[in-house]
């Protein structure tokens, strides 16, 4: 008997924010859906698509009136409430169902961008210093120009442009304004690095794996700050777009992949991630690498940063989606080691490359 999975997703929707109409992001979740469909479809799951809409009761109505045997979860929060993203993952543990990904409690700790970067600093791992202001309370502002000021929750680039990174006083106050008023909330006002930038994909639960390291490679018009903005990710005719490239495997040293492997394994224990993850990071002014953020259930449509990295580890897309599935399936072990990913055309006898390959075909 094939095995049962619901495929579950977010409907999308416009956002209330006015005037920052990120509806190109919201939309993605489709590419991902279709994708994922037919990967599993051709893996010769028996799949059936659920579309969740709010009220929120509603949607916890349909999860508990599934036949399934295990959930691929592709929600990312309703409209303007990211906090439900970990509502369904929350209710589908306590129905004892599997699902991919990551928990209810990672999810909603990596939404909340300072207080992950606490717990980053009190672990001793380097991230940018940070202050969470709004205009009632930019008269504490501490930190050295220049800054990048972004909403302290959500994700997909939203609410990045040109303007967020900021040398003065005028543009700090005009662009926490400006977050405050269309997220809410505080703003997330961050030291700017001005260094190389790199992210990666760990897949894995005890045992860990971490794809290979991608870089975003800037050639953007002098002026412009080197940020992936939402319009690099989501407005494919824009300046942004054109001069943010990813490039997959990054040109770097055997010790700093070394480096950058450790350091976001680390930060995927530490947090309590499982199935798989990404890590954001860059270099500050004196080379040393800084974790930006984790974003945990990254975009996994083709093209993305976590499909790319798959890809050039050697997987197909279906075989990164069984991963995932396997994952999900996989029982809680309590330790493991933590095998770096080797391009095998330089060590293809390597014993990690070999586990690596074991992983690809679960």
């Amino acid at each position: 008997m094939r095995m049962r999975i619901a495929l579950v997703y977010n409907e999308p929707q416009r956002s209330d924010y006015g005037a920052v109409d990120e509806y190109n992001a919201v939309l993605a979740v489709l590419e991902a859906v279709d994708a994922v469909h037919q990967a599993l479809l051709k893996l010769d799951f028996d799949v059936t698509v659920v579309s969740l809409v709010p009220p929120l009761e509603q949607a916890e109505k349909e999860l508990r009136d599934l036949d399934t045997d295990l959930v691929f979860n592709l929600f990312e929060g309703f409209c303007d409430n990211p906090e439900t993203e970990a509502v369904i993952p929350e209710i589908l543990s306590q129905m004892g169902i599997p699902f991919t990904g990551c928990p209810a409690p990672v999810l909603r700790l990596a939404l909340d961008k300072a207080k992950t970067k606490l717990i980053l600093k009190a672990a001793g791992i380097k991230t940018p210093d940070f202050q969470l202001l709004n205009p009632r309370t930019l008269d504490m502002f501490r930190l050295d120009y220049p800054c990048i000021v972004k909403p302290c929750r959500g994700d997909a680039s939203n609410g990045l442009s040109a303007e967020s990174v900021v040398h003065d006083f005028s543009a700090l106050e005009r662009q926490v304004s400006r977050i405050c008023y269309f997220f809410g909330g505080d703003a997330l006002v961050a030291k700017f690095l001005p260094g190389r930038e790199f992210n990666a994909t760990v897949m894995g639960n005890s045992e860990l794996t971490v794809l290979p390291v991608s870089e975003i490679v800037y050639s953007l018009p002098p002026g412009m700050p080197e940020i992936l903005t939402f319009d690099a990710k989501w407005e494919d005719d824009s300046l942004y777009f054109e001069g943010t490239k990813p490039v997959c495997p990054a040109e770097i040293e055997a010790e700093e992949q070394h480096h950058i492997a450790e350091t976001i394994t680390t930060v995927y224990r530490l947090l309590g991630c499982r199935g798989y993850a990404r890590v954001d990071m860059r270099l500050d002014g004196e080379g040393q690498l800084n974790v930006i953020e984790a974003n945990p259930n990254p975009d996994i449509s083709p093209g993305t940063g976590a499909a790319r990295q798959a890809e050039s580890a050697g997987m197909t897309y279906s075989q990164f989606i069984e991963g995932i599935v396997q994952l999900a399936l996989e029982g809680k072990d309590d330790e493991n080691r933590c095998p770096l990913y080797v391009p095998r055309r330089q060590t293809p006898h390597n014993r990690n490359t070999a586990r690596h390959t074991r992983i690809q075909t679960l």
